[in-house]
């Protein structure tokens, strides 16, 4: 996983131009299903690794739709943070135990830390959004490689 998150970092910065403008593709019935097909793949990932799917939703979404970074990154902020992740966490809840003490610090710093992103990509703009995706994608996929 650490290998594939570190291949994000490097795709997107060996392509200057991607994600940099928003210009809708695959917007036909193949194409959502073929977008479909890929986020399920993905989706897959994300319920078995867990650990950094939503830098490949967000590329995936810059890639085959056509997505600037911005609008990217809202997108998987909903599909991962909200659905994926609220999916998962109802499995892992009937599964098992959830330490519930973490929850509302978990909660809050997802919060601020999303207003927050959010209000800087507006402010900064899609490059900056783009340097960030490459620096945090190179980080985690370090840091998966590394243990």
């Amino acid at each position: 996983m650490g290998v594939l998150t570190l291949g994000l970092s490097v795709y997107s910065y060996l392509s200057p131009k991607l994600g940099q403008e928003y210009y809708p593709i695959h917007r036909d019935g193949i194409g959502f299903l073929v977008g479909g097909i890929g986020l399920f793949l993905i989706g897959i990932l994300n319920g078995s690794l867990t650990s950094g799917t939503g830098l490949f939703v967000t590329l995936w979404l810059v890639r085959w739709f056509g997505l600037d970074y911005r609008r990217a990154v809202a997108h998987t902020l909903v599909l991962v943070g909200v659905f994926w992740n609220g999916c998962g966490a109802v499995t892992l809840g009937i599964l098992g135990d959830i330490h519930w003490v973490w929850v509302p610090v978990l909660l809050l710093g997802s919060l601020l830390g999303g207003y927050l992103g959010a209000h800087l990509s507006i402010v900064k703009g899609n490059r900056w959004i783009k340097r960030g995706f490459e620096v945090i994608t190179l980080l985690v996929g370090s840091k998966l490689i590394l243990g």
